[in-house]
């Protein structure tokens, strides 16, 4: 008698789309066979429709057998146990952790680059900053006896070009530089190289700002400036640097854009330290690398939480889900290491400074390297 299944399969997986051979690799396969047992690809025959792809797509995403929402329950539910299952061989059932935190890091930074609007902030950009003390302003509050009289006091004050100076506001420094350029360059072209590649930048940014260089070749010609590698690195530089001055907002937005790429470089080298503390643990630099990748997804859902929370509710949350995240990593360091309580708490108080220490240096590479691409 023919075994004949008890739920009758629908769509692409009906029994008259089923084939005997795998269209993916050609694998021998059974009517009986829902998927190929060599490659895994479905067994239908039937042509993909607009409908199917999107059931496939949801199917994928949606249904409760699958590895996205499995490894979200285990990863909220099961500190530390997630990266225990998945180093002892369960790893199908569980979405790969790199592929899985990289996706976790682009959802929170374009979540923060939506959130926070971080161009409004150009309006403090030197270019609109206001004077603090506007003359034409106050000279229109002052009552004159007539006409005359008001056009005469105005013309004085043109005459000492007093509006000019409050505008501007050149300080002592700037003057000395604009006051002879070709001479202050000379002068601190005789300094060690530290500080004198510093004094350069100022030099540059300064020439820019007041006078009209908009590229090295033209100081070169203008101010008699040497034509050498450290002098153009010095006004490449002083240009950049007046470039995030005039729009730090923009700065910011494009800081954040590299941070999801800055993170699996600081976690290699944080795994390390994590490796040197349980070293008498029977762990590979790759199990706790996982284990960190874990622990660094869960932080990037909370912060995602977090920000739509901010953004439906305004108000900040951050510090709350901060310190859950806090009593989470405990316990994961205590499921997944099985060392006591004692040990567990000062080696929780050292990596977690050791991670700081290494987050403060990535942050600060991060944005040397982003003044010089920007």
């Amino acid at each position: 008698m023919e075994n004949k299944p008890t739920t009758q399969p629908k769509g692409r997986f009906e029994l008259k789309y089923r084939g005997v051979d795998c269209l993916n690799c050609g694998h021998p396969l059974q009517l009986s066979d829902k998927f190929c047992p060599n490659c895994s690809q479905a067994n239908s025959t039937k042509k993909l429709t607009l409908l199917d792809f999107f059931e496939e797509f949801l199917a994928n995403y949606l249904s409760y057998d699958s590895k996205l929402w499995r490894t979200l329950a285990a990863l909220l539910l099961k500190p530390g146990k997630i990266t225990k299952e998945y180093i002892s061989g369960r790893r199908l059932s569980y979405t790969n952790p790199f592929r899985f935190l990289l996706s976790l890091a682009i959802i929170y930074f374009l979540i923060i680059s939506f959130n926070n609007e971080f161009d409004s902030f150009n309006k403090y950009g030197y270019n609109n900053q206001k004077p603090i003390f506007d003359l034409n302003k106050e000279f229109d509050k002052l009552e004159f006896d007539s006409e005359e009289e008001r056009e005469l006091a105005l013309k004085q004050i043109d005459s000492l070009k007093i509006n000019k100076y409050f505008k501007n506001k050149i300080s002592n420094k700037d003057s000395i530089i604009l006051n002879n350029p070709t001479n202050y360059f000379k002068e601190i072209n005789n300094e060690n190289i530290a500080y004198r590649f510093l004094e350069k930048i100022d030099f540059f940014n300064t020439i820019v700002k007041h006078d009209t260089i908009y590229y090295f070749n033209q100081g070169v010609t203008k101010f008699e400036i040497p034509e050498n590698r450290e002098n153009e690195m010095a006004f490449n530089l002083s240009n950049k640097l007046l470039d995030i001055e005039k729009r730090p907002g923009s700065f910011i937005s494009s800081l954040i854009s590299k941070l999801p790429f800055t993170t699996f470089f600081f976690l290699p080298f944080f795994s390390f330290f994590i490796w040197m503390v349980y070293i008498r643990k029977k762990h590979t630099y790759t199990d706790h690398l996982i284990f960190s990748f874990h622990n660094q997804s869960l932080l990037f859902i909370l912060l995602i939480v977090s920000n739509l929370l901010n953004a439906l509710f305004s108000f900040r949350s951050e510090g709350f889900f901060i310190l859950i995240f806090a009593i989470y990593l405990y316990k994961a360091m205590r499921n997944f290491y099985q060392q006591g309580r004692v040990k567990t708490v000062i080696k929780y108080f050292f990596l977690n400074t050791i991670f700081f220490i290494l987050g403060v240096l990535a942050i600060t590479i991060l944005i040397a390297q982003s003044v010089f691409t920007y």
